[in-house]
């Protein structure tokens, strides 16, 4: 059963994630979009190689990668490496080849935010030229804060959130009770994501950060309480 926070109709949710979804679309959807991750699909890189990982993952959890590095045999030493904006190239995870030509490695994440992964040969000699090598090609993957968020909207459909919108089935968006009206959020719950602009004030149950509207939460597939990964999406250059 959705939680229903017991405030004035003013202070409604703050925080609003914008998507369209062709089943909520409407001239409340914000602008945005959808995916979902598919680990089957990997990124194929210029030379051949091949690397399979999430889209996107919560802070403190475990990434699977997976992939093929060209020209290494079976037993060759892989090293993974995420691109830091300050200390370039930094080594979180090591493989070997297998006897079928693919590796397969595990990167328990510890920083949020958006990063690049790719692998490379490892080995003496390969590990300090690949941490020092052009280039940034490799596998975006964003690394989100875990949020714990909950849902709301039977009750308040028809009337005005705090920041000025209509609440209906379709208004896509969540509820923050200090990011300004009109800040876009990207969410991430078992391999979807969506970016939605905040749209109300809340919430106000003790530690939950986001309260979601009932697209948003159909959207990412959460019908409880819950914990998903939220970071401040990125804003396009004017």
């Amino acid at each position: 059963m959705p939680y229903t926070p017991l405030v004035k109709l003013g202070a409604a949710l703050g925080v609003a994630l914008a998507l369209a979804v062709p089943a909520v679309a409407s001239a409340d959807a914000a602008p945005g979009g959808l995916s979902y991750d598919d680990p089957t699909a990997p990124t194929v890189f210029a030379d051949g190689s091949t690397l399979a990982a999430p889209l996107g993952e919560i802070v403190g959890t475990v990434v699977q990668l997976h992939g093929a590095l060209a020209g290494s045999h079976p037993g060759d030493p892989v090293l993974v490496q995420r691109l830091d904006a300050t200390a370039g190239w930094v080594a979180v995870a090591t493989a070997t080849v297998g006897a079928d030509g693919s590796y397969d490695a595990v990167w328990r994440t510890d920083h949020a935010g958006r990063t690049t992964v790719r692998a490379v040969p490892g080995g003496q000699g390969a590990t300090a030229a690949a941490s020092t090598a052009a280039g940034t090609e490799g596998r975006a993957i964003t690394v989100y804060h875990g949020a714990k968020v909950t849902w709301y909207g039977p009750g308040f459909y028809g009337k005005k959130t705090a920041c000025g919108r209509k609440l209906t089935r379709a208004l896509l968006g969540v509820a923050n009770k200090t990011l300004p009206c009109g800040t876009m959020v990207e969410l991430y719950n078992d391999g979807r994501t969506v970016t939605v602009p905040v749209v109300d004030r809340g919430p106000f149950r003790k530690g939950t950060s986001y309260d979601l509207t009932a697209a948003t939460a159909k959207a990412l597939g959460v019908v409880a309480s819950t914990t998903i990964g939220a970071v401040r999406a990125v804003t396009p250059p004017a």
